[in-house]
């Protein structure tokens, strides 16, 4: 078990590693990783909403539609995504059509969550797939990366 949690950590850290490329950007700080059934890393990409001037540029989005097109397939069965913020209901939508096999995320976002706050979206009944959810994880830096962001612009 150990093993497990030091290589979800180091995926947890890629998508840091996202999340601070996308604040350089000045784009909302938020990074993903999706891994391969084989624990490799199969996409990895940042919020992108401002330079591609499109409200759907999530980076949950991104990588799944990265990883989609490198195996070939609208189905990501076995693979997992790893992320520094709760996903938004669209984001979770989408995580459930692509059968995301685990999600992790980092910070809980209150005001637009769509897994553990908010609409949950996993748990309506409307719902076809619902990944396992693992919240919470390194959920002090990545809130902190958040928090510095907009208190920066403020």
């Amino acid at each position: 078990m150990a093993n497990h949690t030091r290589t979800s950590n180091s995926f947890m850290e890629l998508a840091l590693t996202q999340a601070r490329k996308a604040r350089a950007r000045g784009e909302v700080p938020v990074g993903a990783v999706i891994v391969g059934p084989d624990k490799s890393v199969i996409a990895q990409d940042g919020n992108r909403t401002l330079e591609l001037q499109d409200p759907s540029a999530h980076a949950e989005l991104l990588v799944i539609q990265q990883a989609c097109q490198l195996i070939g397939s609208e189905r990501l069965t076995g693979h997992d995504l790893y992320v520094t913020l709760e996903p938004c209901t669209m984001c979770a939508g989408l995580i459930s059509f692509a059968r995301i096999r685990r999600l992790y995320f980092g910070a809980y976002d209150a005001k637009s969550g769509g897994v553990e706050q908010g609409a949950s979206f996993f748990g309506q009944t409307t719902c076809h797939h619902a990944p396992e959810v693992y919240g919470g994880m390194d959920e002090s830096r990545c809130a902190d990366l958040l928090t510095g962001f907009f208190t920066a612009r403020r």
